[in-house]
């Protein structure tokens, strides 16, 4: 039989228990407010690694998402030259990555914090020189003006000329 001081210990932490139940579903709620756009894998800042050069996804700015495949496995970016030459590096072991179903993004530079970021699709959206974080100094930016930016197109064989 169960003693009454461990009796009532055993009361006071259910009780404690039960009160604390509905605060923690309060506040389960209250993540970091991060929207990602739907299918996207959430990045993990300062934690989750690039799939290429294995830095730190730090610099929201210039964060980047592969993702697909019959696994739908998510690679994630800290640079969008990364992504490219993944991209290119990656083909013949990952050929879904060709398919219309794949789905790409990237951060848009002017994206106001981590938990307000927009996310573009790499192939339509405009690129403006900014210094990132493996020097390959393209960011996207959603509202860029035609004249003082690139596509995908440009960006990507500059970033494949310079190599790396």
């Amino acid at each position: 039989m169960c003693n009454p001081h461990r009796r009532r210990l055993i009361a006071r932490l259910a009780t404690g228990g039960l009160l604390l139940t509905p605060l923690a579903a309060a506040l389960s709620g209250c993540g970091t407010g991060d929207k990602w756009p739907e299918g996207m894998q959430a990045i993990v800042w300062d934690r989750d690694t690039c799939s290429r050069c294995n830095m730190t996804i730090s610099d929201r700015r210039f964060a980047a998402q592969l993702r697909g495949g019959p696994k739908n496995m998510a690679f994630k970016f800290d640079d969008i030259g990364c992504l490219i030459f993944w991209l290119e590096e990656k083909r013949e072991q990952f050929p879904w990555m060709a398919d219309e179903a794949t789905r790409m993004w990237v951060a848009d530079f002017d994206s106001r914090s981590r938990e307000q970021m927009i996310w573009h699709d790499p192939r339509k959206v405009r690129y403006v020189a900014r210094s990132s974080p493996m020097g390959y100094n393209s960011a996207a930016i959603g509202t860029a003006a035609e004249a003082e930016s690139m596509g995908y197109d440009e960006v990507r064989r500059q970033i494949l000329a310079r190599g790396r």
